[in-house]
């Protein structure tokens, strides 16, 4: 009796993921790195010239996304601007991403990697509560440099200098979608497949210069992947105030 309900879903599903995988445009499978987050901003504009025109927007998620932010903005001639989600850090292990929370407080959560790392309720409240001080902390600062940019019917392009799990983008495109802008595009220089065609749900298109076959974290794939200071940011934000 339920056989049909299921087959459904499953076409559903299929259909779904196909859908996702016409969204997502890898230009290459290469692992060569590139020169630094400048050069990799500079190549993904050239990617994404389709988009030059006075409704585009670009927002990168800080910090060194800012830099390919920046980069493929001033490429495009179109206004830049930083989105703020930070990701939710495992116990014992911060640098592992299990979710992430945005600038409205949107959470996503990944709950089979959450119950493996053992982060039970009481941890994940404490970890969304962190992260969201800090996250008001730096709007605090950073809106003070350059306003927000107001996203409703516009093209916004997120990025980022490279994603591996996807989590803090993820839950930026989601709050990203409550602004209604009229197109969602995600444009990585390098990224995971599955993690490429994930996101490729959420977004109205996600373009990838390099899809390598292995990534252990983005820094490999650049021979200059310095630590981006908070100077560097507020610096890179007067500029992003001058241009909008």
């Amino acid at each position: 009796m339920k056989r049909p309900a299921a087959d459904q879903r499953a076409r559903n599903l299929e259909v779904y993921m196909k859908t996702a995988e016409h969204k997502l445009n890898i230009i290459s499978r290469s692992d060569e790195p590139f020169i630094d987050r400048i050069k990799a901003g500079d190549l993904l504009a050239d990617a994404l010239g389709h988009f030059k025109g006075p409704q585009t927007v670009v927002l990168g998620v800080p910090r060194g996304g800012l830099v390919v932010a920046r980069q493929v903005a001033h490429k495009l001639k179109v206004p830049f601007d930083i989105v703020l989600s930070r990701k939710l850090g495992a116990p014992q292990n911060p640098e592992l991403a299990i979710g992430s929370i945005s600038e409205t407080g949107e959470v996503y959560l990944d709950q089979d990697l959450a119950q493996r790392v053992g982060a039970d309720e009481d941890y994940l409240r404490g970890e969304r509560e962190s992260q969201f001080a800090e996250i008001q902390r730096r709007r605090k600062v950073y809106r003070r440099v350059c306003p927000k940019i107001d996203l409703r019917n516009k093209i916004v392009i997120v990025t980022d200098d490279g994603i591996a799990t996807g989590a803090t983008v993820q839950s930026a495109f989601k709050s990203i979608r409550q602004e209604k802008p009229r197109k969602l595009i995600g444009a990585f220089p390098v990224g995971p497949e599955d993690t490429l065609k994930r996101l490729s749900m959420l977004a109205d298109e996600i373009i990838c210069l390099k899809a390598p076959s292995f990534l252990e974290g983005v820094g490999q794939f650049y021979f200059n992947f310095g630590q981006v200071s908070e100077e560097e940011v507020l610096n890179i934000l007067k500029e992003c105030r001058e241009s909008s």
